[in-house]
């Protein structure tokens, strides 16, 4: 029998079947960071569309933190009405919503100096980033733990630390971005400081039983950068650390690791980060969640079967297709039609996500 349609859990949280939607930046918040109507419309397809959980788009966790552009944010306490309608429009659909909390570090180069755990320029920055300070540091940990309190209160039903893609968590974990020599870097051990602290933050903001998941870069793809080796070594720790669940992804990224390939056409390039999730697999007894090109449900079940994930996550197929999930679990559909051609993203203010290829599109774009 297929594991796809069968429920499994992550922490106290039971989720119905397997199929995750991997938290994808919309870009449908004012500048403020509160959700517009668009995102609301946009989680309600989502969840009737089957999805057994949501994760939200990157949630900023601080006003030093923010990626891009009408980035949602969870940086203050008046945002909470504003969160806690996407939660209750997830919840009408009888979905589950979990909110992914990031800092951008120095990838949030636009509103303010961008920030890192050390003073660095890599070719992909337009700017050079700053040293955080001890001070910023704690400041950090103590808002992500301040954000996923909010995510508890507005009714998301759990959390997710953002430590993949080369934004701050993950720039702590790698060599490349980390040079310091102090209780924040230095060595392996001392890379995962930060991450220790902000994940016990959150652990102890939320409590023990409110499911706290991670999404965990497993390496750069960049030379002396972060190795799988480390990536599994990180995975390890992680159920010491108080989480729940991990979601498999890439770090800092090159065009080797990164986390959107484009052109995935069959499934031999599908699932390009399983050899990841099969070292993870080694080291840890969590569930496990993978990311990465996902297409066909033939596949989705050898994933499962095999023992190697707990649960699927797809991003760029709901873009198009938020009715995935319900069309497989008919056998209407056995393989999503995105062709990962990477044009979702808005490039002007007030479009949104949106898939712009027009023979994937069946009606309006969410």
């Amino acid at each position: 029998m297929s594991l796809l349609f069968t429920a499994h859990s992550i922490g106290s949280l039971s989720i119905p079947n397997r199929i995750i939607r991997s938290a994808t930046a919309e870009r449908m918040s004012d500048e403020d960071g509160a959700p517009l109507g668009a995102l609301i419309d946009c989680y309600r397809k989502l969840a009737d569309g089957g999805a057994g959980l949501i994760i939200s788009g990157h949630l900023c966790i601080h006003p030093t933190g923010k990626a891009h552009p009408e980035m949602t944010s969870i940086q203050t306490d008046s945002l909470i009405p504003g969160l806690a309608k996407l939660a209750e429009a997830v919840h009408q659909e009888g979905g589950l919503l979990a909110a992914q909390i990031n800092h951008g570090g120095m990838n949030a180069s636009v509103w303010h100096d961008p920030m890192a755990p050390s003073s660095i320029q890599l070719a992909s920055m337009t700017r050079p980033a700053r040293e955080l300070s001890n001070a910023e540091i704690e400041e950090m940990i103590n808002a992500f733990g301040l954000a996923a309190g909010r995510a508890k209160q507005a009714g998301f039903d759990a959390v997710q630390i953002h430590a993949a893609h080369g934004y701050l968590i993950s720039q702590f974990l790698s060599p490349v971005t980390n040079l310091r020599t102090d209780h924040w870097g230095g060595d392996f051990d001392r890379r995962m400081n930060f991450l220790r602290e902000v994940s016990n933050n959150v652990r102890r903001t939320v409590g023990r039983e409110y499911p706290v998941m991670i999404k965990l870069g497993m390496e750069d793809g960049l030379d002396g950068g972060l190795t799988a080796a480390d990536g599994a070594n990180i995975v390890s720790a992680l159920e010491d650390m108080g989480i729940d669940g991990v979601e498999i992804s890439s770090g800092i990224g090159s065009p080797r690791a990164s986390a959107s390939r484009k052109g995935v056409r069959n499934e031999t390039e599908e699932a390009y980060f399983r050899p990841l999730a099969k070292l993870a697999r080694l080291a840890t007894r969590l569930p496990i969640a993978l990311v990465g090109g996902i297409r066909s449900r033939k596949l989705m079940d050898s994933l499962l079967d095999s023992g190697d994930v707990d649960f699927i996550s797809l991003c760029r197929p709901l873009i198009s297709e938020p009715d995935l999930p319900n069309r497989l679990r008919t056998g209407t559909a056995e393989k999503s039609a995105c062709l990962s051609a990477n044009n979702c993203w808005p490039l002007n203010t007030g479009e949104g996500i949106a898939c712009k290829c027009p023979k994937i599109a069946k009606e309006p774009p969410i």
